[in-house]
């Protein structure tokens, strides 16, 4: 299948790439500090062809209504791909192309590629979505655990964003948008001009999330890690901001995450 692990590296950064275990960014190293959360399910993994929970499961195309296995009751979560597995394209010292054909429990076909680029100073992840036959909509986003502590003070995360999502008992937007309020949160955020989220540690390292993209997921709610996800619309998005993929219009996104050190 051509999905062992795949290491990039560029000046004192080095990152892990396993295309085996859902395509995911296992591991990005700055001068020997491990900013992501360890583990099977944390690293940075892709959501696609959806992003963050999707209500009960369900989303119409056209006039089909399609359902998906529930994977967080009542709704379904995150996509199908990270729990697969992908296989890799080409690989350098410093990027990687993986590839991920799309199949049950998806009900289209279509083919999901990664790029990962390398630089001494920033990491540039592109994602794209494309079909060849049936048009379907889609999402992209990414859902990286930064390490909330790297042994020092605790992570900062700081951005303006123009509105927050208003969010329903059932973790879904409402559909209303509100001034932003202070964490903690598990809220969606919305930036016109493109997310910009600053990670901060203390005398450490200062770490920049950025995307063309508007919308973007911060969630800090956990001890061990937080979470700042750009995405190319708003959880539940195939139902009600759907962006839909043709065969002569691919779905594409990119983040790049740039950093220096303190």
């Amino acid at each position: 299948m051509h999905n062992e692990d795949i290491t990039l590296t560029a000046g004192d950064a080095e990152v892990t790439v396993r295309p085996g275990n859902g395509g995911r960014v296992g591991g990005l190293r700055i001068g020997g500090l491990e900013l992501l959360r360890q583990g099977a399910k944390f690293g940075s993994f892709p959501m696609v062809p959806w992003c963050g929970r999707l209500r009960d499961g369900r989303f119409l195309n056209g006039a089909t209504m399609h359902q998906l296995p529930l994977n967080s009751p009542p709704h379904a979560i995150h996509g199908t791909t990270r729990d697969a597995a992908w296989r890799t394209a080409r690989t350098s010292a410093n990027e990687a192309v993986i590839t991920y054909d799309l199949v049950e429990p998806w009900p289209y076909a279509g083919r999901v590629t990664q790029v990962f680029s390398l630089g001494e100073d920033a990491l540039t992840l592109t994602m794209a979505v494309e079909t060849y036959d049936d048009s379907f909509p889609a999402q992209i986003g990414w859902h990286p655990w930064f390490n909330r502590n790297l042994g020092g003070d605790d992570v900062r995360i700081d951005f303006s964003a123009a509105w927050q999502e208003e969010r329903g008992d059932d973790h879904l937007p409402t559909g209303r948008r509100l001034d932003p309020k202070p964490g903690p949160w598990d809220d969606c955020f919305g930036m016109p001009g493109g997310v910009d989220v600053t990670l901060t540690w203390p005398g450490q390292l200062e770490l920049k999330v950025a995307s063309r993209e508007e919308w973007v997921v911060v969630y800090d709610e956990q001890e061990a890690a937080v979470c700042v996800e750009p995405q190319t619309g708003p959880p539940n998005g195939l139902n009600t901001l759907p962006r839909l993929v043709t065969p002569i219009e691919p779905l594409e996104a990119t983040t790049t995450w740039s950093w220096r050190r303190l």
